[in-house]
């Protein structure tokens, strides 16, 4: 070992010794870190998803995990990040269209999808689980919620925001100002749409009516 040491040029020992220095210190960071996360009685970082395991929804959760669901999902901090993280699914779509995409996912997401649709995709079985099951299943999907402004969240924080308006201002274009309204605003900022199209529409990006098209145009992971 010491032999193959010499044998390296000066450069080659530098940038040894700087990338074994570096491995060194993120194993550092990251024991501290899992230190203070361990030992701490409050979570390290807000969490802004919540749920609401209410009645059919109790019942869904266990269908969730006996079908084999969190092989590809998680959910409720419980699965896996192969696929869609749903925590959060229920403040982007609603029941019946949770249950819609259960029963025909293609068809409903308006576009090709990954897992879900017809065999032999992966997850072809979902759509032909025990129609009362599958029905919990969505139930307990639907009360997976998000605060507003979480990032699984449809709808951006309430009140005005410098990073969404100069994001919005450098990248939309000025054609949807003419069609959305501020939603962060509510109804002042329809009323104030509607009295002046041009000013203050479309500061949030999105209405629903574009919500819903943006997700028809996904990365084909449904939901």
């Amino acid at each position: 070992m010491w032999k193959k040491w010499k044998a390296l040029k000066t450069g080659e020992k530098v940038l040894f010794g700087v990338v074994t220095a570096l491995i060194l210190i993120t194993i550092q960071n990251y024991a501290v870190i899992e230190w203070m996360r361990q030992s701490s009685d409050k979570p390290m970082y807000p969490v802004r998803t919540h749920y609401d395991f209410a009645g059919e929804g109790f019942r869904g959760s266990e269908l969730f995990r006996k079908n084999n669901c969190t092989s590809c999902h998680r959910a409720v901090g419980n699965g896996t990040n192969m696929g869609l993280n749903l925590d959060g699914i229920g403040s982007r779509h609603d029941l019946t269209y949770i249950l819609a995409f259960l029963h025909d996912p293609e068809n409903t997401y308006g576009s090709k999808t990954v897992d879900h649709g017809p065999a032999p995709k992966e997850a072809a079985y979902v759509s032909r689980i025990p129609e009362q099951d599958l029905h919990a299943i969505a139930v307990f999907l639907s009360q997976l919620k998000a605060d507003r402004g979480a990032p699984a969240a449809q709808e951006p924080p309430s009140g005005k925001s410098s990073f969404i308006d100069a994001m919005l201002d450098m990248w939309a274009p000025d054609t949807w100002r003419m069609f959305f309204t501020d939603v962060r605003s509510g109804k002042a900022a329809k009323a104030e749409g509607s009295a002046q199209p041009g000013e203050g529409a479309g500061q949030a990006g999105a209405g629903p009516n574009q919500s819903g098209e943006s997700a028809k145009q996904g990365s084909g992971n449904g939901y």
